[in-house]
């Protein structure tokens, strides 16, 4: 059990008992508070995909791409292994890539990455249609998605199909504790080469054995927020 698991256990397990005194508890998402970290095998999996991030984080599993010519210096595209997310208010999601030199690259912009090589231009609006919100979020990839066909839109409204990797969930920021403003971003895998990341909205499932027909549905934004102590809407 490593001191950063048994750390962000305690922050999140005092966050939570703040929130309960205050009767204004909400999803929890992903985090076991339930299960005190010694219960935790020696690599951490049970909390390797549930903890708080603080800045940056790892993602749930590495996952191996390219960096775009010109990002740094060189010349051609190079192989990497893209493994830690940044986190920065107003700013581009980072990406934490290891080059096959051994080097460690920080804060690499989602935009400059590709699963292969690609001649297709992107833009950072093309890899994500809203800047982070701020240093506090959760990784995590949700069974029930893993390797799913996503189509996406971006923020020009262009429609990409891809296959779903993993999801960044903004926490404990003024616009994630809004219900109309807080999203979680889906970062997905694009059959052109490229990365995104997404707001669910922005997103149809493809799932042949449950969609009957994907199409972009006109629903009402999220504006509620609803207590059980309270016993009405907030």
């Amino acid at each position: 059990m490593t001191a950063q698991a048994i750390g962000n256990w305690r922050m999140m397990a005092v966050w939570y008992a703040r929130k309960t005194a205050r009767g204004t508890t909400g999803p929890i998402h992903t985090f076991h508070l339930s299960a005190p970290p010694h219960f935790c095998n020696a690599t951490d999996l049970c909390y390797s995909r549930n903890m708080l991030h603080t800045g940056a984080g790892p993602l749930p599993r590495h996952t191996y791409c390219f960096v775009e010519p010109a990002t740094f210096g060189n010349a051609d595209w190079l192989r990497a292994a893209w493994f830690g997310l940044v986190s920065h208010p107003g700013r581009t999601w980072g990406c934490h890539v290891m080059l096959e030199c051994g080097a460690v690259y920080r804060n690499v912009p989602l935009h400059k990455l590709a699963h292969k090589p690609t001649g297709t231009p992107w833009d950072p609006a093309d890899a994500q249609t809203w800047d982070c919100y701020g240093i506090h979020f959760s990784t995590t990839e949700y069974p029930f998605l893993e390797g799913t066909r996503l189509r996406t839109r971006t923020r020009s409204r262009q429609e990409y199909e891809g296959t779903y990797l993993f999801t960044a969930i903004p926490m404990l920021d003024g616009f994630s504790q809004e219900p109309e403003q807080g999203k979680e971003f889906y970062f997905v895998k694009l059959d052109n080469g490229r990365f995104t990341a997404q707001p669910t909205n922005h997103l149809l499932v493809l799932d042949k054995s449950f969609i009957t027909e994907a199409a972009w549905p006109k629903l009402k934004r999220q504006t509620e927020i609803w207590s059980v102590d309270r016993g009405n809407e907030i």
